[in-house]
């Protein structure tokens, strides 16, 4: 099992990835003509990116009885 630093860095991984890709997409959607293909592969892994930093948020945080 992963300990909490290991974690914490993957997290920053995951969200300096995260950042580039949706730079990436904004690049592309602002020029002229847009390949429509790749902004949408590009949108799904950003959207994939998204689901494993909020899960990797959620491991962090304590479990709390309420």
């Amino acid at each position: 099992m992963e300990d909490d630093d290991d974690k914490r860095d993957k997290l920053e991984e995951l969200k300096a990835e995260h950042r580039k890709i949706d730079e990436e997409i904004d690049r592309l959607t602002s020029g002229g003509a847009v390949d429509l293909m790749l902004v949408t592969r590009l949108k799904k892994h950003k959207l994939a990116l998204k689901d494993s930093i909020q899960k990797l948020e959620s491991s962090l945080l304590p479990d709390i009885i309420a």
